[in-house]
């Protein structure tokens, strides 16, 4: 009898003492508490605002994770001037390449979380001819990204060049200060054709149609989306554990429903 009592309290012993081990895990990751700025390329925004950040918020209840929205150039070039933020998202390697040689981005985070791709629109209503990416060329009007600091400009510089008629196009281009600026454009019906990323796309679905992807063959590498924290973040922990969500199966699977590809 004796025996089988210590063996029961021994046992008992042993579960609470998980029970401890859980509960301080759980006040572990309650301890996060803090806002963090999250600087992202203008094509996350919607994935980012509409699901992403209010999960992981749920998840971290004292944290409030803000988002500011812009080309990949133009973030890059205020957080060199001293934008305070603590989370670098863009939708190319350039830019995280650039501030990561320059010591602002901590480089053991860097993640090529996604892919993209590069695509030509239409308005839904237009009455081109369009079905090949060379097609542009029968546009009056195109928009595109501007390709000295938007990344899918540069992306659609580079595919036009490649296809010989980046030249040729020039008196019918104007430039947008974003890739969701050149959506909307086409999506007005103010150009009559632009080259966005497919997300873009994909998420005015009523408004323009896609009607070709960039040949493989005309980019020299696929459209990589890489993330990491910023190297002066006040909120390390906080970041890191932003940047440890991106990768979970549950955020890819909210980026693959707004059009990207994991990359990991």
């Amino acid at each position: 009898m004796k025996k089988l009592l210590k063996v029961l309290l021994t046992c008992t012993f042993a579960l609470s003492m998980v029970g401890c081990s859980s509960t301080t895990e759980e006040e572990e990751t309650s301890d996060l508490e803090g806002t963090i700025l999250v600087a992202a390329a203008a094509s996350l925004k919607n994935a980012y605002e509409d699901e992403l950040i209010p999960l992981f918020e749920s998840q971290y209840e004292n944290v409030t994770v803000e988002g500011t929205y812009d080309s990949s150039g133009k973030l890059q070039t205020q957080i060199e001037e001293g934008l305070e933020a603590d989370v670098f998202m863009s939708a190319a390697t350039t830019q995280m390449d650039a501030l990561d040689e320059e010591g602002l981005i901590m480089s053991d985070t860097i993640v090529n979380l996604l892919e993209n791709k590069i695509v030509l629109i239409t308005p839904t209503d237009s009455t081109l001819e369009l079905s090949e990416f060379t097609d542009i060329v029968n546009a009056e009007s195109i928009a595109l990204g501007d390709p000295e600091s938007v990344p899918a400009g540069q992306y659609a510089q580079e595919a036009l060049t490649n296809l010989g008629i980046w030249d040729e196009i020039q008196d019918k281009v104007s430039f947008g200060t974003n890739v969701t600026e050149v959506l909307n454009q086409v999506a007005a019906a103010s150009a009559d054709a632009g080259i966005v990323y497919a997300t873009d796309a994909a998420s005015m679905p009523d408004d323009v149609v896609v009607v070709a992807e960039a040949p493989e063959d005309s980019l020299s590498a696929p459209v990589i989306y890489p993330v990491a924290v910023v190297g002066t973040t006040a909120n390390e922990e906080i970041a890191k554990a932003f940047v440890e969500f991106l990768q979970s199966d549950e955020a890819i699977a909210i980026f693959e429903e707004y059009g990207f590809t994991s990359n990991i």
